[in-house]
């Protein structure tokens, strides 16, 4: 338990062998440290003023939040840095999801290592102003699985805060994992909440989102973490027509491939439909999705990201959507989205005004 740090072999919810409550809770009942956590004297973590120092050189930091897993907040947490980078910021990218770190890939970053130098451990580049922090790279096999109870997690995200050298950054993204669990309230508490910009939440639009969107709310609000807002991805299914693949039911069930004769029959006979874009709701978003939740919280309500197959595929190649044309129906709505948060916070102005 040296300065403080909490051993491996905790219990999940210890408190922390500083903390006035370490080996006298409920969640300490049974720790083979449980004695030894009671009488030892308590005092601050030094680690907490090491954090400090290193955060220093960040301008602002931002959260990037989910309820529930597999709603694309590592997809918009890789495109916001991506977006950020291209305006000429300096960019750090932190994974703080440690049981399934997707950030070196969205990145192009797979096979990757962390290097160290005098100055502590160096992010990963994709490009000179965009740096990014995960486990996946120190995993020595890709499909290695983490399984790690909450003190280990909460070490190495101190360690990460500590030790990585970013150098001047305008801005720190932190990807964490679904939910409210030991990584959050580890993220907030060493950064401390008051130099924490805020949180963006990102949700689908159907009930079973938004009800543990809710909570992941109320935690900011518990914290005193400010909610910069939430978007709302895969907001209905949206691409050009010529896009689409056709197919015809037989009687029997039978899925015969027309796509062919299909798109033909329209270059003849429909000319104006190529240039058509083509939208359905794939979620049931008859509640009022996330718009109608922000009002009844009282949170910014950032906007729609449509379901995008060529946003999917940037995510999976590792690159920007904003790079070229193919994301057209996904990237002008994550521009507008990033512009609305800025412009919410003040945040282009500020920096003109610090770099003054």
């Amino acid at each position: 338990m040296e300065n403080g740090e909490i051993p491996e072999n905790a219990n999940e919810h210890c408190p922390g062998p500083q903390s006035n409550s370490a080996g006298k809770s409920d969640s300490c009942e049974g720790c083979p440290n449980q004695q030894i956590c009671a009488t030892a004297p308590k005092g601050p973590d030094p680690d907490v003023v090491a954090i400090a120092e290193r955060m220093a050189t960040v301008k602002h930091k931002i959260l990037v939040l989910s309820g529930k897993g597999g709603v694309g907040k590592s997809t918009f947490s890789a495109q916001l840095a991506f977006a950020l980078a291209a305006m000429d910021f300096q960019v750090g990218l932190l994974d703080i999801d440690i049981c399934g770190p997707s950030i070196p890939k969205m990145l192009g970053l797979e096979g990757q290592e962390i290097h160290q130098s005098n100055l502590g451990w160096s992010p990963v580049y994709v490009e000179s102003n965009l740096g990014v922090m995960s486990i996946g790279f120190m995993l020595p096999e890709p499909d290695e699985a983490v399984i790690w109870r909450g003190p280990r997690k909460n070490a190495l995200i101190k360690q990460f805060l500590k030790d990585v050298y970013w150098g001047e950054l305008d801005f720190l993204v932190v990807d964490a994992p679904p939910g409210t669990s030991d990584e959050h309230i580890s993220i907030v508490q060493y950064l401390d909440s008051g130099s924490i910009d805020g949180a963006i939440i990102v949700t689908t639009p159907q009930q079973v989102s938004l009800i543990d969107v809710r909570k992941e709310v109320s935690f900011c609000k518990k914290v005193g973490v400010q909610v910069l807002g939430i978007v709302e991805n895969m907001s209905g299914l949206c691409q050009p027509v010529m896009d689409f693949k056709f197919l015809r039911m037989t009687e029997t069930g039978e899925q015969i491939d027309v796509t062919e004769w299909a798109r033909e029959h329209l270059k003849e006979r429909a000319p104006e439909f190529l240039n058509i874009i083509a939208c359905t709701e794939v979620f049931d978003s008859s509640g009022g999705g996330a718009e109608r939740m922000c009002r009844e919280m009282g949170v910014p309500f950032l906007g729609k990201v449509p379901l995008d197959p060529q946003l999917c595929k940037a995510a999976e190649e590792g690159r920007s959507c904003f790079v070229d044309q193919k994301c057209r129906v996904s990237a002008p709505a994550l521009k507008k989205i990033i512009d609305k948060m800025m412009e919410n916070q003040g945040l282009s102005r500020m920096l003109v005004d610090n770099d003054a």
